[in-house]
This record gives C-alpha cells, structure tokens and sequence, in this order.
C-alpha cells in the first residue's frame, strides 16, 4: 500500500514537471521597453537594460512577443530583443525554438493579464478601450483630439467674430464721432466768422453820405 501511495505521488510530480518547466531563462540584447502588450504601441511599463536576465513565461505563436519576468515585474518584449540559451548558444528567442525551450505557446487578453498586474497604473481605467486593441486606442484618441482641435477651432472663430463685429461697432463710432466732432468744428468756424462779420460791420466808420453835414466842418466842403 505505502509503494503504491509513493509510486502516484511520483506520477504527480512527472505530471507537474512540465509545468514547472513551461518557462525559459532569457536575455535582453539592448535597452528594450517591457510593455502592458505586444505591441510597441501599448503602455510601457519598464526598461530592461541590455544583459538583464529575464524569464520567459510564453510567447504568441502568430507574432514574435513574448511574456516575460523582470524583477518581480511582468510584461511584454518583442523576441527580437531577447536571447536564450540553446545547444550552448544564445539564439534569439523565434518559434522555431518555442518547444525546445519549453517555452509554451500563449495568448493574450487585455483583461484579465491587466487584471492580474496593472490595476494600480494609470492607463488601467481606458482597459475596456484597450482592450479592443491598440490601434482602436489610438483611433479612438485621435478622433477626440479631432473633436477637441475642431472645438477650439469653432471657439477660436467665434471669438474672431465677436473681435470683428466689436471692431466694426468701434469703428462705426468712431467715424460717427468723427464726423459729429467735423459738424462741431465746422458750426463753431461759421459761428466764428458771423461773430467777426458783425463786429467788423460796427466798427465800419459811416459812409459821409449818410449824416449831415454841419456848418463850418471841414468834411462838408469835400
């Protein structure tokens, strides 16, 4: 009975034994972003410096991303940045060598791989956006900044219709006040030459013609 007990404990752990050893150990070539995707237009979520040692969790099978651990971190790399040990050389990490490897084949969904790592960052709250993909993000964001730009737009000529009508209202005011001020001066110059035309008519001495002569004045005789 105790070596049957033994012999399934020991079927159990071969049972477990390729999942433990569904991950590889790996290398980044260069400064590569780990991202929140596969795709270099998802989030990035760390630097991997170039030499890091970073485990394989499982890699896509229609593209070359692949999930992986980097302190304590999770995230995705394109393969073309990492390395694994094969045969006693470093191979750049392709699907040729997901088996080998015993990398296993994965997928990947925005929910629930955010879900388990990324509720505390900023751009989980646009996962249900994201999780469409990254280019309806991007679409999505691009059509509101087009709204945005054409609501400025709109504000931006109001206001320039507004600065126009208030410029023509200014300017009709000051033509009519120009035209008051030329009135003003022009009845102030009449007035002005009437007042000079009276006072030059009483100072005119009379025509002699006009008065009598007395007798014995000497401008009689003229």
């Amino acid at each position: 009975m105790k070596n049957l007990f033994v012999k399934i404990a020991a079927a159990g752990m071969l049972m477990l034994a390729p999942a433990i050893a569904q991950a590889a150990e790996g290398y980044s070539t260069a400064n590569v972003n780990m991202r929140a995707g596969p795709s270099t237009r998802y989030p990035a979520v760390a630097v991997i410096p170039p030499g890091s040692s970073v485990e394989i969790r499982g890699c896509l099978s229609e593209v070359n991303w692949c999930d992986v651990e980097f302190y304590g971190g999770r995230g995705w790399v394109s393969g073309q940045y990492v390395q694994a040990l094969y045969q006693q050389r470093r191979v750049y990490v392709g699907p040729q060598y997901y088996r080998p490897l015993g990398i296993p084949m994965i997928r990947f969904s925005v929910d629930n791989y955010w879900d388990r790592y990324y509720r505390n960052r900023d751009f989980y709250r646009d996962r249900d956006r994201w999780s469409r993909g990254p280019d309806y993000y991007y679409r999505d964001r691009d059509n509101r900044d087009r709204d945005r730009d054409r609501d400025n737009r709109d504000r931006d000529r109001n206001w320039r219709e507004r600065d126009g009508d208030r410029d023509g209202r200014d300017r009709d005011r000051d033509w009519r006040d120009d035209n008051q001020r030329d009135d003003r001066q022009r009845d102030d110059r009449q007035r002005g030459e009437r007042q000079r035309d009276d006072r030059r008519g009483d100072d005119r001495r009379p025509d002699r013609r006009n008065f009598d002569c007395r007798p014995g004045d000497p401008s009689c005789d003229e």
